[in-house]
């Protein structure tokens, strides 16, 4: 019976089904198309996974794994701890700690280990695949016909099933000079010179990131708001995100959109337009970045999925596309996270649905996530705009604390520019629907309150939960905010 649900039973017996080279092949080699790869193999499949990155205008590259690895997560957390060490050296002073006035940082040291380490992580992929007899063919592919797949001009695959896991790339502004003059984040931290003077363009949670370790870094950034900071995110904590970060050097450009980029290598000019009025801003920066909008990147026309109007491809609770035996995963999915965790959890199961029998479905509901800004923000459920949008003002609870955490206390910095906020349904027993933290460690922080949630804790259970002291952690209590 099983054999017959898998499709093999029928490929064995002959029934008219036709043969095809793989029982599986991933179109893209990032963390969810590894990981499901390697499960689809370690269940007995013949996999395939083909992976390509088109160089960007600058002529940027990179080895296995996707983004996250090499221009995502991993330099940008890298990056981050660069910027936070180098507060710490301010800090150490108050704690007793006597050196040289004389403290600079090197970009191209930074650069040169922080890609050393991604390299023996593409290294490290790469050696995992082979351990698990699959294929990688490191080539650009696009569908021919609905089972077939071709790469370059003449070589030709065949598979009964398809994943397509291609991730998203930087969109450029679309203004004159945008490709010619500015890097996006698949540049930036395989820069081979500092960027200098910066001009950010963006305010989703890469562009406010990678401002925040460059400005911690010690340069001159400045970031141009469209309109909001973090969408999607919850604004009252995104906003005191921002302001956290103005007070810390980064200045903010709002209200206005790029129309032209000019100059030369080092020295650009910058004209941007107001979203509000017919104000011009102009401005010379070394260095201009689109961090921000990105696009999904998968070929799909030629198979009939029809993607959504922002590119992204809509599936099913099971990743399945509208075409039954081609999936989808990651950051190209239509209404997910965009989130690396996320994208390794969905391809896990649903390699264990295709070929182990299993029915355990992604769970994208209350994903704890962090964003790493300078005071780092993280969040696991609703945001409290969205919470009112579903249960109404009226049925929730928020409560809200001001905390100074103990290691600020001594060099006297940020005193209660720290927060924390849980939103809760006043109908089910308060439960804690919303968390939201700002301050240090918020990624080990909200791990574990995303764990509390996934068990459905409440807002009793919360409070009589005795807290590790002192932790920022412990701040589990909060105040009913006012109305």
């Amino acid at each position: 019976m099983k054999a017959h649900k898998d499709g093999d039973l029928q490929k064995l017996l002959g029934e008219g089904r036709e043969v095809y080279e793989y029982d599986l092949i991933v179109i893209g080699g990032g963390s969810g198309g590894l990981a499901c790869s390697k499960e689809a193999a370690a269940l007995g499949k013949k996999v395939m996974v083909l992976d390509y990155v088109v160089p960007t205008p600058k002529g940027t590259t990179w080895g296995l794994g996707g983004t996250c690895v090499n221009v995502g997560c991993i330099p940008k957390k890298l990056m981050h701890q660069t910027a936070l060490l180098g507060t710490a050296i301010e800090d150490a002073r108050k704690f007793g700690w006597e050196f040289s006035d004389q403290v600079t940082h090197n970009w191209e040291t930074m650069r040169t280990a922080v890609n050393n380490y991604i390299g023996s992580l593409n290294w490290g992929y790469r050696v995992s695949l082979r351990d698990k007899n699959v294929n990688y063919v490191n080539a650009y592919a696009e569908f021919v016909e609905p089972h077939k797949i071709k790469r370059g001009k003449e070589m030709f695959y065949t598979a009964a099933k398809f994943v397509l896991a291609t991730g998203e790339r930087p969109r450029y502004l679309g203004v004159p000079g945008d490709k010619e003059y500015c890097i996006t984040s698949d540049d930036l931290f395989s820069l081979p010179y500092c960027p200098g003077k910066t001009l950010v363009v963006g305010a989703s949670y890469v562009a406010l990131e990678c401002g925040g370790f460059l400005a911690g870094l010690g340069l001159d950034v400045t970031v141009m708001v469209r309109s909001i900071l973090l969408r999607g995110f919850d604004q009252d904590m995104a906003n005191r995100a921002g302001d956290y970060m103005e007070t810390h050097g980064v200045k903010f450009l709002r209200k206005f959109v790029p129309t032209k980029v000019a100059g030369t290598p080092g020295r650009l000019k910058v004209t941007a337009k107001s979203t509000e009025s017919d104000e011009i801003f102009e401005g010379e920066y070394n260095t201009s970045s689109r961090l921000g909008l990105r696009s999904p990147s998968a070929n799909i026309e030629s198979v009939s999925v029809p993607p959504s109007r922002n590119g992204k491809i809509p599936v099913n609770d099971e990743e399945q596309t509208s075409v039954p035996h081609i999936y989808a995963i990651g950051d190209i999915l239509e209404g997910k996270w965009e989130l690396t965790p996320v994208a390794i959890q969905a391809g896990k199961l649903l390699a264990r649905r295709l070929y182990a029998g299993a029915s355990l479905k992604c769970d994208y509901v209350n994903v704890p996530t962090t964003v790493f800004t300078p005071m780092e923000y993280g969040s696991c459920g609703y945001p409290e705009e969205k919470a009112v949008e579903i249960y109404g003002q009226e049925n929730l609870e928020i409560y809200h604390s001001l905390f100074w955490p103990l290691e600020f206390t001594v060099p006297g910095r940020d005193n209660n520019r720290c927060y924390a906020k849980i939103i809760c349904n006043k109908l089910d027993n308060d439960r804690v629907i919303g968390f939201h933290y700002l301050g240090p460690n918020a990624g080990e922080v909200t791990q574990g309150f995303g764990a509390a949630m996934k068990c459905g804790i409440t807002k009793d259970q919360l409070d009589n939960t005795i807290g590790i002291h002192p932790t920022c952690a412990e701040v589990r209590s909060c105040d009913p905010a006012a109305s």
